[in-house]
């Protein structure tokens, strides 16, 4: 079976989030596993200087607003993957994230910049563009490139399937209806059974309503999608297309994250000798200006410091752990960057608990290898979370999560409840609702466990013996790109 994947960002060249190491991974899982699988990329400098031998597929001439595009050809040097690039200097040659400025408001040309991705993808999958390959199934990831596949409805006689993933619906590409005629649809597509969305177009749309499958990165997100509370209002459009969405797990690349051969780590470790894991976590706690105490608990977050990660709810109920006036008191490191609120809440948080709590407002991604290796264990106080990967990195290093009970974290993570316990199936915390007083029950329960060494030793290892496996998801969506391929397309309007 041959694959296109498109996206806009892949691990290690581009990545602002979980995105890009679903793309970093999957498609080489799928490889692995049989499949004759290439990428489709945006040629973005680092994309370009990450691609060996690239060729000249075609030269696709001027097309959205750029007077130059240009379709390579090469393997990506990190993995050896087969992919084509989009080079259209006078879009997609900035630096820094793909899709901000540098003073933070969106690039004001994102319309034109992924309409032209979408389109180079659709027409590759028709066709047209490489004659020497064509795939059978294209895969669009995220709004970016879900316009992909109202392109191929509109060319109805295309034999490609489409299957559209769903990382985040709460992004959803949406632009003024004044504009939609940039984009090359007829107006029929224009409408609310179509990409229309409250005086708007989404990208999303296109995607959910023209892809012969949807899904989404895990089961419990393709069943809270559904629903007014977390399906931003496109439940309905969601509820009509029925089984054929639905959720694949993300997984976990057990090479770059393995405790067992980590370089990026203080000390390497293994479920069966964790003493390693302690070197790790003094060598956090100096790195970071804390105190070096082997005993005091040390909760960590890796994320972006958004409203969605409830990281509101993290400074809200901080004073409940900061407060503790054990001989060991709880510490806390923060990584990642984002709203300039959070930032300076947390930054404030850091000056007046010096030596308990600890900022790098960057991303890093070597220091988020030593932070989750380091830690005791992992918040992740989600209001959503489609997935979640922290989590999954956490389990793999031996961090217990503490984590929301939504999406993908309640697929991954088993609360240590009296049952869980008792049955040693227990892998963390869970908390119900989205509020400081229910997340600072969940840490203080963490906290209570931690200080009975043979029961967090369970509670980890059982964690790191977890399979959240890249072949195990391979699988899966070979099994959903048969069936896209057996089944008639949902209609290109309507």
């Amino acid at each position: 079976m041959k694959v296109l994947h498109a996206a806009a960002e892949v691990f290690p060249l581009v990545k602002t989030g979980g995105l890009a190491d679903v793309v970093g991974a999957l498609p080489e899982a799928l490889s692995v596993a049989g499949a004759d699988t290439r990428l489709i990329l945006p040629g973005m400098p680092a994309i370009l200087r990450g691609l060996e031998k690239p060729k000249i597929v075609c030269e696709i001439g001027a097309a959205f607003g750029a007077a130059r595009v240009t379709l390579r050809l090469g393997r990506l040097a990190h993995n050896g993957l087969m992919a084509y690039v989009v080079d259209a200097p006078y879009l997609f040659n900035r630096a820094g994230n793909p899709y901000l400025m540098p003073d933070g408001g969106e690039w004001p040309d994102n319309l034109q910049r992924f309409a032209l991705l979408s389109w180079a993808a659709a027409h590759l999958a028709a066709g047209e563009l490489d004659p020497a390959w064509t795939p059978d199934v294209l895969h669009a990831h995220d709004w970016h490139v879900a316009l992909a596949c109202a392109y191929l409805a509109n060319h109805p006689s295309t034999q490609t399937a489409t299957v559209y993933t769903v990382h985040n619906l709460a992004y959803q590409g949406l632009f003024p209806a004044g504009d939609f005629h940039m984009l090359g649809l007829p107006a029929k597509f224009m409408v609310p059974g179509g990409l229309e969305f409250h005086g708007q177009f989404s990208f999303m749309k296109a995607g959910l309503k023209h892809a012969h499958r949807v899904t989404t990165v895990s089961p419990n997100y393709a069943r809270e999608i559904a629903t007014d509370e977390f399906g931003c209002g496109l439940n309905g459009l969601i509820r009509s297309r029925g089984a054929e969405v639905t959720g694949i797990l993300n997984g976990v690349d057990r090479v770059i994250w393995n405790p067992e051969t980590d370089p990026l780590i203080a000390a390497t470790y293994r479920a069966q000798d964790l003493s390693g894991k302690a070197l790790c976590k003094a060598a956090l706690q100096r790195e970071m200006g804390l105190r070096v105490d082997p005993h005091a608990p040390l909760l960590a977050v890796v994320s972006r410091l958004t409203s969605q990660k409830g990281l509101d709810l993290l400074l809200a109920a901080l004073p409940t752990l900061l407060h503790d006036q054990r001989a060991h008191p709880a510490q806390l490191v923060v990584q990642g960057s984002g709203d300039v609120q959070l930032e300076a809440a947390f930054k404030d948080a850091a000056a007046a608990y010096s030596g308990r709590v600890a900022v790098n407002l960057a991303y890093d991604e070597a220091l988020a290898h030593r932070v989750i290796a380091g830690a005791d264990a992992m918040l992740v106080p989600s209001r959503f979370e489609p997935c979640g990967l922290t989590q999954l990195y956490a389990l793999r290093y031996g961090t217990v999560p503490i984590v929301r009970n939504v999406g993908g974290l309640a697929d991954t993570v088993v609360d240590a409840s009296h049952h869980a316990v008792q049955a040693d199936t227990a892998t963390g915390f869970l908390f119900d609702h989205a509020t400081a007083p229910a997340l600072a029950h969940a840490m203080a329960n963490a906290i209570h466990a931690y200080h009975q060494p043979d029961h967090w030793q369970r509670l980890m290892r059982r964690g790191m013996a977890q399979n959240f496996s890249w072949a195990v998801a391979a699988e899966q969506y070979l099994a959903l790109y048969q069936d896209a391929l057996s089944r008639p397309h949902p209609g290109a309007t309507g």
